[in-house]
């Protein structure tokens, strides 16, 4: 809450009307449809809600537990969709909104490198192109995010490269895909043809990879 409240004010410094915040452990999904509630009483309504949140998992850990793996998967997936049903219901009813997630380019092909954390972006790849069908006739938009490689807390131990982007350069993309409602955004945008080119690899070539 210490860092939350850090946050709020600096946005109330640079303009901003309202900010209002509350702490969550996203994998307590029995507390959900409180927050969801309380967010809609203090903001007096919602319509665009962003759902940003998830952690990167220590590949070799969850390969030898059960536990880390179900755990990465449901901090990744199952906490996500959890909120995306609550909110898709609302807007639904309310026949408007944009609904956001963050999912990543990792759910586009199993890696060795990366395979649990890849399948809990995949599942809410998915979920969210269902969702997106489902509301499209109630004029609801649902964007899915797939972000490439982001310099920011979650990525401290990688070597950054030629392919890294700035959480500025990402945030931007994803407000103008929110503001176009958009379908799905690969930012930074030449991640589209880099997975192109990846899930193209015939899998009896690709799983001989190191990727």
């Amino acid at each position: 809450m210490e860092r939350l409240n850090a946050m709020a004010d600096d946005l109330r410094v640079r303009g901003a009307a309202q900010v209002a915040t509350i702490e969550l452990d996203a994998n307590d999904i029995g507390r959900h449809e409180a927050i969801v509630a309380h967010a809609e009483q203090v903001m007096d309504g919602l319509d665009i809600v962003l759902i940003a949140h998830g952690t990167l998992p220590h590949q070799p850990s969850c390969q030898s537990s059960v536990s880390a793996t179900l755990e990465a998967f449901n901090t990744n997936a199952v906490s996500a969709i959890a909120l995306l049903t609550l909110i898709a219901n609302r807007f639904e009813q309310q026949r408007a909104g944009t609904i956001a997630v963050i999912s990543s380019i990792a759910g586009d092909r199993g890696r060795q490198s990366n395979y649990i954390y890849g399948a809990a972006k995949s599942a809410l790849s998915t979920f969210t192109q269902g969702l997106r069908n489902r509301l499209a006739r109630a004029n609801v938009d649902v964007v899915t995010i797939k972000p490439g490689f982001v310099d920011t807390p979650m990525t401290t131990a990688f070597n950054k490269g030629a392919l890294w982007a700035t959480p500025d350069v990402v945030a931007a993309r994803i407000h103008r895909a929110i503001v176009k409602g958009e379908d799905i955004v690969y930012t930074p945008f030449f991640w589209r043809w880099i997975m192109v080119i990846i899930k193209l690899i015939p899998e009896s070539i690709f799983k001989k990879t190191r990727l």
